[in-house]
């Protein structure tokens, strides 16, 4: 399960980020490539979403994805999780959230991302760190065996961090940004077809 594009897209991001290890400014080409990094980290979440909700995903494999998946946030991230059958919106922490949507009690599960694009371009923060707003919608439909169906329609808020860090290659100091998901917020939540 490599991404290779996500792969390409840091060394992108690590080899420009090399020659300017102590500026904190984002360039234009250096920010069209971190907001590509940043959307693709996006939809490797909206495929392992699919993966650990699917029923017919063995228990094993369900886990190694959710593994991954914890990859991709910063620490402390929370996901809203929201029902047209009630108003408020519960938020739970990025491994129980998936270890609930393993749990769901219905016999099939289909969960689908789309029109997942910007809303907020980055903005630096006082700490040096960038934020950004990703929005996507989530098609949930979850069937019983005696045919029952749920399915709503929810519009999220993904909050994306971008920080630049150092590491080192061969006993050479390289400066990179690094992008990381932060809390997944319900914004509005309807009936789905």
């Amino acid at each position: 399960m490599i991404n290779y594009k996500v792969i390409l897209a840091t060394l992108v991001i690590v080899i420009s980020g090399s020659n300017l290890m102590a500026q904190d400014v984002i360039s234009p080409s250096r920010k069209q490539a971190i907001d590509s990094l940043a959307l693709e980290k996006v939809r490797d979440l909206s495929k392992y979403v699919s993966i650990v909700g699917n029923k017919d995903t063995p228990w094993s494999e369900a886990n190694r994805v959710i593994e991954r998946t914890l990859e991709l946030f910063a620490e402390g991230a929370l996901m809203g999780v929201s029902s047209i059958n009630r108003e408020e919106v519960n938020y739970y922490g990025v491994r129980e959230y998936l270890e609930r949507l393993m749990a769901l009690n219905y016999d099939k599960v289909n969960i689908q991302w789309y029109n997942i694009q910007y809303i907020s371009d980055l903005e630096r923060q006082p700490d040096g760190k960038y934020v950004g707003v990703i929005t996507i919608y989530q098609r949930f439909e979850g069937t019983t065996k005696e045919g029952l169906k749920y399915v709503d329609v929810t519009k999220k808020d993904v909050t994306v961090y971008v920080e630049r860090k150092t590491t080192q290659i061969s006993g050479r100091l390289i400066g990179f940004w690094d992008v990381l998901l932060g809390d997944i917020r319900v914004t509005e939540t309807k009936p789905g077809e």
